[in-house]
């Protein structure tokens, strides 16, 4: 679990940003936390500042692989704490790439998550690593994390195990939404059968179709 702490963010423009995000034991109260634009997130005690793109009830949690920042640990030839990439949840032994659009995870006695969509580098993201080209080398790694939507309330721990307790059956993985709204746009096609998409992602799709 990690809990961001405010600090300048001179990459946007903005006074602020939330991506420094330091790992707690808990207990941390999730919940839903409503539309984007108040910058809320679900875990108690964070906030984002970037309002227009992040935070609201479709990015209430964001959650990254242990087994990817060791990737990346080794590749930077730097460490990778937890929380390092902003994310909320550092997870181990779960396929966050590989879970689909609409997959329910379970965290804990009572949390219920449910993925929505999968992260989007930004100059933030770039100037926080403070690495030439991260966007870049992000987005061609396809290993982008997923936000989720708080579906049940709870209190999570650290150590808390994550149990998939719904699968849709799609194809549209984290990892394929990823690739087809970034680098392979022939895919998108394919993704709109994710009902669980937020909405606004789903009608920029369609738009990009020129539906």
């Amino acid at each position: 679990m990690n809990v961001g702490r405010p600090r300048p963010n001179p990459w946007k423009g903005l006074g602020a940003t939330g991506i420094d995000k330091r790992p707690v034991d808990g207990p941390v109260a999730v919940s839903a936390p409503g539309p984007k634009g108040a910058g809320e997130v679900g875990l108690a005690g964070d906030r984002v500042y970037d309002v227009a793109h992040h935070g609201g009830t479709d990015q209430a949690v964001y959650a990254y692989a242990r087994e990817d920042l060791d990737r990346w640990q080794a590749e930077l030839g730097r460490p990778l704490g937890n929380g390092s990439f902003g994310e909320n949840l550092t997870t181990t032994g779960v396929d966050v790439n590989g879970a689909r659009v609409g997959e329910r995870w379970r965290v804990g006695a009572d949390l219920v998550l449910e993925v929505s969509c999968a992260r989007i580098p930004c100059g933030t993201f770039q100037g926080w690593l403070g690495e030439q080209g991260w966007i870049r080398r992000f987005t061609e790694a396809t290993v982008p994390g997923a936000y989720l939507r708080v579906v049940e309330p709870g209190a999570v721990r650290a150590g808390d195990p994550v149990e998939v307790v719904h699968r849709p059956d799609h194809e549209v993985t984290v990892a394929f939404l990823f690739r087809a709204v970034t680098r392979e746009p022939d895919l998108l096609p394919r993704v709109l059968v994710a009902d669980a998409l937020p909405a606004e992602d789903a009608e920029r799709i369609r738009r990009r179709l020129g539906g």
